[in-house]
């Protein structure tokens, strides 16, 4: 039986733990943009066949979590699941990207509070070059607003009465697209660099954590002049996981599922080095 003078230790005791708990509820939703043109958006799966369709496949390390939100084309938070553009990348039929592993690998290393959710912004789009994202363009205003919304519609896990959000950080994976003219490959890094200094400025961030993607491939033949300028880009906190050498799809361009898988992985380490 516990003496009189243990009781109020263990009422400590309890109450710390109580708030704990609470504490651990109220953690924020951990936000992630999603940008780019087709890898990001994702073609694991959906290259055979001409690209008309996509197989269906969905690896474990892609399958659906109550963990992992997407926020929808509608502006609204979501449990994310496979393709994760749908309905994003449009006039383009998407399969597997490495924003589903990518959650799942950050959940898994358990570097986040307890109770904390992933958010997934996608926003790529297939084709476009970075000439396309530059401030003003319809992809750069849509990329903005769905940054705007997810953090204004911040999800919120029973019983905690309001959520909290925190954008962590803009994925992207794109170039292929600047690969095709000697002009474009040779402006890309002030290009980059402007779109980073953009976007945190217009997001009123400008520590934004920025991870890019060094290319696998291109749509032309200057694939090494772009990874050159990529590798260029000469920003504060703004991150390099190179993409060259997974394995590529018989269209010669999009990352199959698996290397999909592995990119997500490679990204949840570069982001998870920077906590």
């Amino acid at each position: 039986m516990a003496t009189a003078p243990a009781r109020p230790l263990l009422l400590l005791l309890v109450l710390a733990f109580l708030g704990a708990g609470a504490a651990g509820w109220q953690t924020k939703t951990v936000v992630f943009l999603l940008a780019g043109q087709s890898n990001m958006g994702g073609r694991g799966g959906a290259t055979s066949g001409r690209g008309t369709s996509w197989d269906g496949v969905v690896p474990p390390e892609c399958r659906p979590s109550p963990r992992i939100l997407r926020l929808s084309p509608e502006l609204r938070w979501e449990e994310a699941r496979e393709p994760l553009h749908a309905g994003i990348d449009a006039g383009n039929v998407v399969g597997i990207g490495p924003g589903m592993p990518f959650a799942h690998a950050v959940l898994r290393s358990r570097r986040l509070p307890a109770h904390a959710a992933v958010g997934l912004v996608p926003c790529a789009q297939g084709a476009t070059a970075i000439a396309a994202w530059s401030r003003g363009t319809h992809l750069y205003r849509r990329m903005l607003a769905r940054a705007r919304a997810a953090l204004a519609q911040c999800p919120s896990p029973s019983p905690t009465p309001k959520g909290e959000c925190h954008l962590a950080a803009l994925l992207w994976y794109q170039g292929e697209a600047d690969t095709i003219s000697r002009r474009d490959a040779d402006l890309y890094t002030a290009r980059m660099e402007a779109l980073v200094r953009d976007v945190r400025h217009d997001l009123n961030m400008p520590n934004l954590l920025v991870i890019q993607v060094g290319l696998a491939t291109g749509q032309g033949k200057f694939v090494d002049l772009v990874r050159d300028a990529q590798k260029r880009v000469n920003l504060p906190n703004v991150k390099y996981v190179d993409a060259k050498g997974l394995p590529v799809a018989n269209d010669y361009t999009h990352l199959t599922t698996p290397a999909q898988v592995k990119l997500g992985n490679m990204l949840a380490s570069s982001y998870l080095a920077t906590l």
